[in-house]
């Protein structure tokens, strides 16, 4: 059996090319009718279909129309919360350290007030023990000079002469002199300090011991003046002056009258 091959690069017999347009043109053709029909189908309306229904439930009366709800009312303004406090800050403890010295410090001070109060109060009972002490030793001196003059006037009275009735101390009557008196006011005098005015010029009459030797060991104001503040002046002025002077005989009375006046 012989087998044809066709070239393709040989020259077709024109049959051939006919059947081949042919075929060509059936499927150009059917290819525009496809697009005639589907552009067609795209512009006819959709047609209509109706149903009519029928209820086969019984039908309820529809709800009664209810009222409109009342305007619920506007909500009212929200009050702003109180503010909230701040709470304290935990203390500084330097603080604390500060108060504590200014404590220690009151307390130190307190402390050196009352001992200097102690020590003052002490200070002024030992000047007023010191005093009272000073005191008594002298009342003590004038006690022993007064038993020492009453000794001596004791053993004067050994052997006296005078009458049973004199009253005298001494051995013999011993009278001062005329002007003894006004010796021993200038001798006494100059110790008194007095400052004051006194109406007049009244007189403190003062009676005045002393021993043999002069010492001064008593006096007292049998007059007074009408003036306390010169009766005190007199007096403290004996008390200075210690001793009484002798009289010209030598010897010093044992009991003398003095009257003391300011303007003497």
């Amino acid at each position: 059996m012989t087998t044809a091959t066709l070239d393709p690069l040989q020259p077709q017999a024109p049959g051939g090319l006919r059947a081949g347009a042919m075929l060509a043109l059936l499927a150009h053709g059917g290819l525009i009718a496809a697009l005639v029909w589907g552009l067609n189908w795209r512009a006819q309306a959709p047609e209509t279909v109706s149903a009519e229904l029928w209820a086969v439930l019984p039908q309820q009366a529809a709800p009664k129309l209810e009222e409109a709800p009342a305007p619920v009312p506007a909500p009212e303004p929200r009050q702003a919360p109180p503010p909230v406090k701040a709470e304290p800050a935990p203390p500084d403890p330097q603080i604390a350290i500060e108060r504590e010295r200014r404590k220690e410090r009151e307390k130190k001070e307190r402390e050196a007030i009352e001992a200097r109060d102690a020590k003052k109060a002490q200070d002024e009972r030992a000047v007023r023990e010191a005093k009272e002490a000073k005191e008594k030793k002298a009342a003590e001196a004038l006690l022993a000079r007064q038993r020492e003059a009453n000794l001596e006037r004791m053993m004067g009275q050994i052997g006296a002469s005078g009458p049973p009735s004199a009253r005298g101390s001494a051995a013999q009557d011993a009278a001062p002199s005329r002007g003894y008196a006004g010796r021993l006011i200038a001798h006494i005098k100059p110790n008194i300090v007095f400052t004051e005015s006194v109406a007049g010029n009244p007189a403190a009459e003062v009676e005045v011991r002393a021993a043999p030797s002069g010492t001064i060991v008593a006096r007292r104001l049998v007059k007074t003046s009408g003036s306390k503040e010169w009766d005190e002046a007199v007096l403290r002025a004996i008390d200075r002056t210690g001793t009484l002077p002798k009289d010209i005989d030598g010897r010093v009375p044992s009991l003398i009258l003095v009257a003391f006046r300011p303007q003497e």
